[in-house]
């Protein structure tokens, strides 16, 4: 993906509400705030921000901005196939909606499942909302992240597919408007982060191999 200050998938939206608001302000200056404000969020939204990816080894960066909404222990039978911890990030619409690897490797799995749009905040949006998944592996792990689409966002995004390698911290999709990203690791990561704590995508650790 090109390292534009807003992502491609934005500007339809940018160009639609800047027409909307030069005919409304040639109609009537004080008509054109409405859509004018709206332009300006629509332009924030789909910002991409540059990002100092750490470099360490046997670490897990975080998918997503948000807010931690859980830290669990469950059995992912999708792509590890056994006990995993699983954090789950909550997107608002005031958060950067780019994805981002957790770790370097090799996409293994990939999974796309329709849906409800239920609240993102909500814990069956794992099992019941519009999904898209990604298996990644590397020499020392294998983790899934999963993209789910939350009340407002009805679109997920991706730039990548099976078979591509991908560094870590680089980006590989978005959520249009609000929506929540989950992240499954093996038990031999160390979970660094609790519900309630704010993560940046590709920038915060959230966690990092026992072993290493």
């Amino acid at each position: 993906m090109v390292s534009t200050p807003v992502v491609r998938e934005g500007w339809p939206y940018i160009i639609a509400l800047a027409a909307v608001t030069a005919v409304v302000a040639w109609i009537h200056p004080l008509w054109s705030l409405p859509p004018g404000g709206l332009l300006l969020f629509v332009t924030y939204f789909f910002r991409n921000p540059q990002r100092s990816i750490p470099r360490e080894t046997g670490i897990v960066v975080s998918p997503a901005d948000g807010l931690v909404m859980s830290v669990t222990e469950v059995y992912e039978d999708q792509f590890l196939k056994g006990p995993a911890r699983k954090v789950n990030i909550f997107l608002s619409v005031f958060d950067v909606h780019i994805n981002r690897s957790p770790v370097g490797g090799m996409i293994k799995y990939q999974k796309y499942t329709k849906g409800k749009f239920l609240p993102a905040w909500r814990e069956e949006v794992a099992t019941e909302n519009e999904r898209h998944s990604l298996g990644i592996e590397n020499e020392r792990m294998k983790v899934l992240v999963t993209q789910i689409a939350g009340l407002i966002a009805r679109r997920i995004v991706s730039w990548v597919t099976v078979g591509d390698e991908l560094e870590q911290g680089k980006r590989y999709g978005l959520i249009k408007f609000g929506s929540s990203t989950e992240i499954a690791v093996p038990l031999n990561v160390e979970i660094l982060v609790k519900k309630g704590d704010r993560v940046k995508g590709g920038e915060t650790i959230i966690g990092r191999m026992k072993n290493d």
